[in-house]
């Protein structure tokens, strides 16, 4: 299971995806894109980087992840910040998410787990049903257009991305950058900025 492969690495201390820091593509989309404080939920908030960052900026967050060492962490570091953030503990695909719907949803790296076109269209549609009408979705994923030989995050390419998303969301932009990281040569990444869909659509109906 992906909970229990994550837990594990909390466990263990082995997340190279966590510098501590908030990914500055959630930064550069958030001002130049003009989202405007909100009701947020941040799905795999880790140890609340993320979260700890919006919530410094008005919005009013709820981050969720399957480990719990993870959101204790991140309880932690929002105390010390201190600054308002929900931590929950939850499966985001198999348990309701209190406190639906939401303006804004964020995720970094958690769609891009998923294999198969049909698991990240169920993921899609979770967070279509999680969102308000014309709700706001900023996933960070990882990009397949880097060819590499050392392990790294799933990657995936941009027709994975449309495939996977566009029955419930309209894509407003779809950016190549890379991760937040403190490496010599940070991991590519695909930036997606997505509206909610009004009414779900299949290619056949087009």
């Amino acid at each position: 299971m992906i909970e229990e492969q994550f837990q594990k690495r909390y466990k263990s201390g082995n997340t190279p995806w966590d510098n501590g820091k908030p990914d500055f593509n959630l930064i550069q989309t958030v001002t130049t894109m003009g989202i405007k404080p909100c009701h947020v939920l941040e799905i795999g908030c880790g140890t609340g980087n993320n979260s700890i960052w919006l919530a410094q900026n008005n919005f009013d967050v709820i981050g969720i992840d399957a480990s719990e060492i993870a959101v204790q962490k991140a309880f932690e570091k929002a105390s010390k910040a201190k600054v308002n953030c929900s931590f929950i503990e939850t499966n985001f695909l198999k348990d309701k998410i209190e406190g639906a719907p939401f303006g804004f949803v964020f995720d970094r790296g958690c769609f891009h787990v998923f294999n198969s076109d049909q698991e990240r269209i169920i993921f899609a549609k979770k967070v279509s049903a999680n969102l308000e009408k014309d709700g706001l979705w900023l996933s960070i994923v990882g990009n397949a257009d880097e060819q590499r030989n050392h392990p790294g995050p799933p990657q995936r390419t941009a027709r994975d991305i449309v495939n996977s998303v566009e029955p419930y969301f309209e894509i407003l932009s779809l950016v190549s950058s890379h991760f937040e990281s403190d490496r010599p040569n940070p991991p590519r990444a695909w930036v997606c900025l997505m509206r909610k869909r009004t009414l779900p659509f299949s290619a056949t109906s087009l």
